[in-house]
């Protein structure tokens, strides 16, 4: 019973460690990069009417 925990210990372990990876090399660089794109565009002040 003991292997067990042992392996379900290093199971989630595993799992928590590819999240993290998946984390910091994707979807960080995604966030920063739109924030970067959401700051340059130009705000725009008043909205035409024809648009809504």
């Amino acid at each position: 019973m003991s292997i067990f925990g042992i392996v379900l210990f290093l199971l989630i372990a595993g799992m928590a460690f590819w999240m993290l990876l998946f984390l910091l090399g994707f979807i960080v660089p995604f966030w920063i990069t739109i924030d970067i794109f959401e700051r340059l565009r130009p705000k725009r002040i008043f909205e035409s009417k024809e648009e809504q």
